[in-house]
């Protein structure tokens, strides 16, 4: 197995938003917002080769949405998911399976691409994964979520026959006390996932087992190092004490198990140890991939 690092380039989102009740005295530090608060994050992917396939962990924000849209979130940086590809020797038409780890549009939308009028899968050759729960609350999206998940993101993949599911944890664990650990498809044993529900609903966690060490896709549970203290919760989570305790549960078990960490939004730290401190869990290691400290 070998594991890759997918820059898609960076996005920028309201400071205040990404950091919840932490005041901006306190996170402005951490992450420095502009003239209009917004603060600069990754859009950073991970894509597995395992024998003959080829795993991609979501695909970033893609570029088909209207000039407007972007104005709202500034994509920058000189990165994409094609050139990012490349420089691994790998394109589009190599990847085999795209797990979503939920389908807001920073996440999924790269997933679809436009030619001519049509809404065609991006990767024409993979099987997408998502689950049930969480499709059903994309498609049929609260109001609170709504400008989150883009049906012109999600509604082609159906369409297009490309999309399977990954069963979900019972339901007497969807309260996400405590992460659970499932298979996630039937032909590679090396990558299972958590389900967590306090930022959206059945966000799936990819966890895998690389060279004698578990890496574990944080997504939207804990987006960037800066989040690791248990209070900083995005605005943007549809159930913050949930992903209180998620996080808590969580932390426990990665620093117990010496888990590495590997971050979808944080603009400068791609993966991480943790480390009990007087404060709590904290960042111990940080380190790239390529730098093979495992």
């Amino acid at each position: 197995m070998n594991l890759y690092s997918i820059n898609t380039g960076y996005f920028k989102l309201d400071g205040g938003a990404m950091f919840g009740v932490v005041p901006k005295s306190i996170w402005n530090k951490l992450n420095p917002a502009d003239e209009n608060n917004m603060c600069n994050w990754a859009l950073r992917c991970l894509l597995i080769e395992d024998g003959n396939r080829l795993i991609l962990i979501d695909n970033g924000m893609g570029n088909k949405q209207s000039e407007k849209f972007f104005s709202h979130y500034y994509l920058n940086g000189n990165d994409t998911l094609d050139s990012s590809l490349a420089k691994h020797g790998f394109g589009k038409d190599d990847i085999t399976d795209v797990i979503l780890t939920h389908l807001h549009f920073d996440h999924c939308g790269g997933s679809i691409e436009r030619v001519g009028e049509k809404l065609v899968p991006a990767f024409k050759n993979a099987t997408y994964w998502s689950n049930e729960v969480h499709w059903e609350s994309a498609v049929n999206p609260n109001e609170r979520e709504k400008a989150s998940f883009l049906k012109e993101n999600i509604l082609p993949i159906k369409d297009s026959g490309q999309l399977d599911f990954i069963a979900n944890v019972p339901a007497d664990r969807k309260k996400g006390v405590n992460p659970f650990s499932v298979p996630i498809v039937p032909f590679i044993d090396t990558i299972s996932v958590f389900f967590v529900y306090g930022h959206t609903n059945s966000m799936m966690l990819p966890k895998i087992s690389y060279k004698g060490k578990t890496i574990v896709y944080t997504a939207d549970l804990i987006p960037a190092t800066a989040h690791l203290p248990l209070p900083y919760v995005m605005a943007y989570d549809m159930r913050p004490e949930t992903t209180l305790h998620e996080k808590k549960n969580f932390l426990t078990e990665a620093v117990e198990n010496d888990y590495i960490l590997f971050f979808e939004h944080d603009p400068v730290n791609e993966c991480c140890t943790l480390e009990m401190t007087d404060k709590g869990i904290r960042a111990k290691d940080i380190f790239r991939l390529s730098d093979n400290k495992y």
